[in-house]
């Protein structure tokens, strides 16, 4: 009896990108076709989208995430805990940290991102960054303290109330929507002052959320304004201290001192990348239109790993879930191709539906089909938006799970 092998597909990381791509792989290929094994350091995932919440405590951390288990068949996916620490591309093999190695045939790497701090001296000592939910419950454990300690001290330190954010990107932004709704309910709990609070955003470029619609970038600023966020747009952090920040413009310097500084203003793709020996942009690869790697037939990049050229205005697309997830689903669809051996492998083509960045929970601003939206309008889409990315992954039973159910 001759014993045919199957080709060996193995998906890194179970982020927007990677988790698509499983779930599509499962349904597309049969048990007798290929060995899909699924590699992530945690055995659950999380809503990237959602870490703004949990950080500034409007969202309980476990509702952030989901068990793998819940969303990968047992029978046709086999799931490896574990981080990856190279990709032996000779070998064609993962290694990971704890020595062990998986072989592949057809890889997809989907490692997502990690916080790019520019090489601004200080920032990863002194500053959080909102990177996964570790790090989103830190955050908020570290301002309830700030507010919980105020008044047990003799002489108030007021920096334990001044929370910076670096950088008024999408992250930013979102996290300082739910930081202002937060606020007022800590010093009601905590019996601080709100008049006390100050909360300051630093950016770098001359306009918060870059790139973004003119008229709705002035209606989410006249928004936290009006909550009491202090802007300093054109401002750059020049470096993180144990007191703070120093911040620069126009050559003049300024220290800011805050107990709490969260740096929201950079990602960049994954290390492993660069140390696997892969040509690569700030740990992400230039993929081909097919999203392998160029002079790579049997490596996919996706996600935070890999960089798309917009043509249309000729740079990178922002590595979004969206993106991911449309990525996720191709490349499922072209490794069935080569494992087949019959059909063309598809073209990735962005198809934006639009976006949406939330200014707490029934506020926010956006564009969808076209349309400018803002107000409850933008909050109810950006629900819709984030209940989609459950159903397409794990179906009706993970959004009634997990999903944001409450709209008003």
């Amino acid at each position: 009896m001759i014993t045919v092998r199957k080709p060996k597909i193995v998906v890194l990381g179970a982020g927007y990108g990677g988790l698509t791509t499983i779930v599509n792989l499962q349904k597309t290929l049969g048990v007798n076709e290929a060995d899909i094994t699924l590699v992530n350091k945690n055995d659950y995932h999380y809503e990237t989208t959602w870490l703004h919440e949990a950080s500034a405590g409007t969202l309980e951390a476990d509702r952030v995430r989901y068990q793998i288990e819940d969303v990968i068949s047992g029978h046709k996916v086999k799931f490896v805990k574990g981080s990856v620490a190279k990709i032996d591309r000779e070998g064609k093999r993962v290694i990971l940290e704890d020595d062990s190695q998986v072989e592949y045939d057809y890889l997809v790497v989907a490692l997502g991102g990690e916080s790019e701090t520019f090489g601004i001296k200080g920032l990863k000592e002194y500053a959080f960054s909102i990177s996964n939910v570790n790090t989103a419950r830190q955050i908020k454990e570290h301002i309830e303290y700030q507010f919980a300690t105020y008044n047990t001290e003799e002489e108030k330190d007021d920096t334990r109330l001044t929370i910076v954010v670096g950088g008024a990107g999408f992250t930013g932004i979102e996290f300082l929507g739910e930081l202002v709704n937060r606020v007022p309910e800590l010093c009601r709990e905590f019996d601080v002052d709100q008049n006390k609070v100050k909360i300051i955003c630093v950016e770098a470029a001359p306009t918060v959320l870059p790139g973004f619609d003119a008229e709705l970038v002035e209606y989410a600023v006249n928004h936290l304004e009006k909550k009491g966020v202090e802007f300093k747009i054109g401002t750059a952090i020049k470096e993180g201290t144990p007191e703070g920040i120093i911040v620069g413009k126009d050559d003049v310097t300024e220290e800011i001192k805050a107990k709490t500084v969260v740096w929201a203003a950079g990602i960049r793709g994954n290390s492993v990348i660069e140390v696997s020996g892969f040509e690569a942009m700030r740990g992400r690869v230039k993929v081909d239109k097919d999203l392998r790697a160029p002079g790579h037939e049997d490596v996919f990049f996706i996600g935070d790993s890999s960089l798309v050229i917009n043509e249309e205005i000729n740079r990178p697309y922002p590595p979004t879930a969206q993106i991911a997830m449309q990525q996720g689903a191709l490349v499922a669809k072209n490794i069935a191709v080569l494992v087949r051996g019959q059909g063309e492998l598809g073209e990735f083509s962005f198809d934006n539906k639009g976006t949406v960045c939330s200014l707490g929970e029934h506020d926010g601003i956006g564009v969808v089909f076209g349309r400018k939206i803002w107000g409850s309008k933008a909050a109810f889409m950006k629900k819709v938006i984030d209940n989609r990315a459950l159903l397409i992954v794990g179906g009706p039973s993970l959004v009634l799970k997990k999903g944001k159910l409450k709209f008003i």
